[in-house]
């Protein structure tokens, strides 16, 4: 599965846009979409039509006129990274099905791995829904996930309930 341009420069722009954010008295001054767009070399017109579509979902605010642009509709740690890339129309997906049909083969039947890869369409959607923007700011992504060790284990043992036991010994 490969998240498009759109999903990923919402993102980008959306992270630009927190660590840019300046407070002047009790209020966020705006960040102007020219400076995202040079920063982080994204399309000016290209970033338009994402923060239409962020607008639209909630996650900023506009402000028109001299020294106007974008603020956060609420503080970053409370914006989903999953939230951003479904307010852009980006359907977070991992099987070839077309939205709402009932298969993904030309008989219309489902192929043997649709469940496979439906659940892991589900399993990045979890993932991104427990990620905020906050997160990716102050750099807490990297070692979220953590994989399965006793899954195909040479002695077959269970190896992550070693783990534990030896956490708990060590505590």
């Amino acid at each position: 599965m490969r998240l498009s341009t759109k999903g990923r420069y919402a993102v980008m722009a959306m992270a630009d846009l927190a660590g840019h954010a300046t407070h002047q008295d009790s209020e966020t001054r705006p960040v102007a979409l020219a400076d995202i767009a040079e920063r982080q070399d994204i399309s000016l017109s290209y970033l338009e039509q994402l923060f239409a579509k962020l607008r639209r979902g909630g996650l900023v605010t506009s402000v028109r006129g001299p020294g106007g642009g974008y603020r956060l509709s609420r503080p970053s740690d409370q914006l989903r990274i999953a939230d951003i890339i479904m307010a852009v129309d980006e359907p977070i997906a991992a099987t070839r099905c077309k939205p709402g049909s009932k298969g993904c083969t030309k008989t219309g039947a489902r192929c043997v791995t649709h469940d496979l890869w439906e659940e892991l369409g589900q399993q990045i959607h979890v993932f991104l829904s427990s990620v905020s923007l906050a997160d990716v700011l102050e750099r807490r992504v990297l070692g979220r996930a953590r994989p399965c060790n006793d899954v195909g284990s040479a002695d077959g043992g269970n190896d992550v309930s070693a783990e534990l036991e030896s956490e708990t010994a060590a505590a």
